[in-house]
């Protein structure tokens, strides 16, 4: 039986970077800004980690699910700024929260970390080698972001979107079909230089800045329409879902003119596409599920839609998912 999400909940730290802030330290104005992102206001997390973003969306997910600390037996991070190099950000997370009976891992796919936990962890569920699953997309983009960069400082944010997986006697809901890619050769235009195995941390990459991430807009914007609206149109191509059959297009909130491209790509209106990115804006780990948790929660989801998650991110990282809502 298909796996599906029967609980889901999001966290967004209450402090905002609005378009006034950049405005008045760096040459920019809220005009430029959102005619080019669409977004106008970020929330940033002050203290602490990203399993500090995690925990509060967990509990309110596992309390509407109505689980104890026992009851979840596995629990996937995707993130690409975990709390530490090791242990695991996982780990953080089982212990913050006393889930001692789970185990767990990172998977790091940014942008599109989302998509590649979620498959794997409705492989987990199916499998039977896991009952209960914890899902967690969050990132702290604030710690990896040079607020003195204009082009990088306007994207990013951070919050935390959790999900329960579990299984389903109705094949009719839940993972349908999912189209996931990889390409290497995208590393030069979107990447952390400093801080791996490549280039260890020194006086030197600190001093360089190479410790926050690095965007060339260009070739990244480039390739994100091209690889998001394809993934997306292919998917529904070989499931014959034509876009009247598709309820919600749920995108990776990076940039307002990428998600617009995917929709017209795939012939549905904007009234069909899920959009938050100008509250929160790029969030890396966290858009979709924070999309999908905003909409359920103001009762835009129904029982028996089909939901189409598409995203794009470093590496590159890129995919669609067909889910079928079922909560």
């Amino acid at each position: 039986m298909p796996a599906t999400i029967t609980a889901i909940a999001h966290y967004a730290p209450p402090d905002i970077l609005d378009n006034d802030y950049f405005s008045k330290y760096l040459d920019t104005t809220n005009e430029w800004i959102m005619s080019r992102t669409g977004i106008s206001e970020r929330r940033i997390l002050k203290n602490g980690a990203t399993s500090d973003l995690i925990v509060p969306a967990a509990k309110e997910a596992m309390e509407y699910r109505g689980l104890g600390i026992n009851d979840i037996d596995c629990i996937i991070v995707a993130t690409v700024t975990p709390d530490y190099m090791f242990p695991n950000t996982a780990s953080m997370v089982q212990h913050k929260l006393g889930l001692t009976k789970a185990w767990g891992f990172d998977i790091s796919a940014a942008c599109s970390g989302f998509l590649f936990s979620l498959v794997t962890a409705c492989k987990l569920v199916e499998s039977g080698a896991v009952k209960r699953l914890l899902l967690c997309g969050a990132d702290k983009m604030s710690s990896i972001t040079d607020y003195k960069d204009r082009s990088q400082a306007i994207l990013f944010g951070d919050a935390a979107g959790v999900c329960i997986i579990e299984n389903t006697d109705d094949p009719n809901y839940g993972l349908q079909d999912f189209i996931l890619k990889i390409d290497g050769s995208g590393e030069p235009f979107l990447h952390q230089v400093a801080g791996g195995s490549f280039k260890p941390a020194s006086h030197e990459t600190v001093d360089a800045g190479e410790h926050y991430l690095y965007q060339d807009g260009q070739p990244v914007f480039k390739a994100a329409v091209k690889g998001m609206a394809d993934v997306s149109a292919e998917i529904m191509e070989r499931n014959n879902l034509a876009p009247d059959d598709v309820s919600w297009l749920v995108p990776h909130q990076a940039n307002l003119r990428i998600i617009s491209a995917t929709a017209d790509r795939m012939g549905i209106g904007m009234d069909k596409v899920m959009v938050n990115i100008e509250k929160y804006g790029n969030t890396t780990s966290a858009t979709i599920p924070m999309c999908l948790s905003e909409w359920h929660k103001k009762g835009a989801l129904k029982k028996d839609q089909n939901i189409i998650l598409s995203s794009f991110g470093a590496g590159y990282t890129w995919g669609s998912i067909w889910l079928k809502w079922g909560i």
